[in-house]
């Protein structure tokens, strides 16, 4: 996963399928004002707990985007000076919820679902999704909707060949026990994950979790 090289920065192409850079006008208080947005995918993420194991499963992934916050400082221009032994691409290896892009003409349900066997592994009926909220990711850049979902799995729904991403994805099924789980949230903890990550497992021990009160 973290064998990358070649590491450079190029012009994001008109016909990107997944970031649409614009400017946003609009007047305040009779004050006109602007602001850089990006029209991205609205997606859906997945809180996913193996009750055959008691295991909460997550995926990493390398993510160019917490790699490049990681390197902006020194990073040139074109990204060439990327000193790869000081930052190394496993510090941008995150650990994640199950999630995809709503990308397809299905209910998100479905998306979820497709994304819980292409990610992980388990194929489960939409039935046994539970959505649990909804909220705006990148309030300051994109305003997308993201829609939580949770799932109970067992060993036996899964499937052998699947998980791992599909086309080029390169993800890594791993899985915490409670203890674990509750080890994200310690006071000082830094991670690099996305704030939906730490909702999701917060949600999960807050009202799923074995012996929880709620």
């Amino acid at each position: 996963m973290d064998d990358i090289s070649d590491i450079h920065y190029g012009p994001l192409p008109p016909d990107s399928p997944y970031v649409k850079p614009f400017r946003f006008h609009y007047t305040q208080n009779g004050k006109a004002k602007s602001w850089d947005l990006l029209k991205v995918h609205d997606s859906v993420s997945i809180v996913i707990f193996n009750v055959s194991r008691q295991r909460l499963v997550f995926v990493k992934q390398f993510r160019p985007a917490v790699y490049h916050g990681l390197v902006s400082a020194e990073a040139g221009t074109d990204g060439t000076k990327i000193d790869l032994k000081k930052y190394p691409p496993s510090l941008a290896v995150t650990l994640e919820l199950c999630a995809g892009i709503v990308d397809k003409p299905i209910s998100w349900v479905e998306i979820a679902r497709e994304e819980v066997l292409e990610e992980c592994g388990y194929d489960v009926p939409v039935e046994r999704l539970e959505e649990i909220i909804s909220y705006r990711s990148g309030v300051g850049t994109s305003g997308a909707l993201q829609k939580m979902f949770y799932v109970e799995v067992t060993d036996g729904d899964k499937v052998p060949s699947a998980g791992g991403g599909v086309d080029d994805e390169i993800i890594e099924v791993v899985e915490y026990s409670l203890e674990e789980a509750r080890n994200l949230l310690q006071k000082g903890k830094m991670l690099s994950s996305p704030p939906a990550f730490l909702f999701g497992v917060l949600w999960f021990l807050t009202h799923r979790a074995p012996g929880c009160t709620s």
